[in-house]
């Protein structure tokens, strides 16, 4: 179980997203992830997929093509966002960053 502090309050949220511009929160953390090409995304998506063991934390991800759309809450919380939410969209941020990949969070869709 997530531990009472660890749930972010939404003037957190606002205050962390606002180093993270390529996220939006609908519930939960979301960003959409356009790839120079679809191996270009599946690289990018088994980086995630490290990134997400070693953090034990493991968020959506959707592959459609060059496009890679994520979303991050913790099931431990109730669906809240925590601050392990925050520092992996940092962490899939940085590694989206060096695989060329464009952030598009106007094609977010809701779930």
């Amino acid at each position: 179980m997530a531990a009472p502090d660890d749930v972010l309050t939404r003037t957190r949220i606002d205050m962390e997203l606002q180093s993270l511009p390529q996220w939006r929160d609908i519930g939960d953390l979301r960003t959409v992830l356009k790839c120079p090409t679809s191996a270009g995304a599946l690289a990018l998506f088994a980086a995630i997929g490290e990134l997400a063991q070693k953090a034990n934390h493991h968020p959506d991800v959707d592959w459609r093509y060059d496009t890679l759309f994520i979303a991050t809450s913790s099931h431990d919380a109730g669906g809240q966002i925590t601050a392990r939410d925050i520092a992996l969209a940092r962490a899939i941020s940085n590694a989206a960053q060096g695989a060329g990949a464009v952030a598009r969070p106007e094609l977010i869709r809701r779930a």
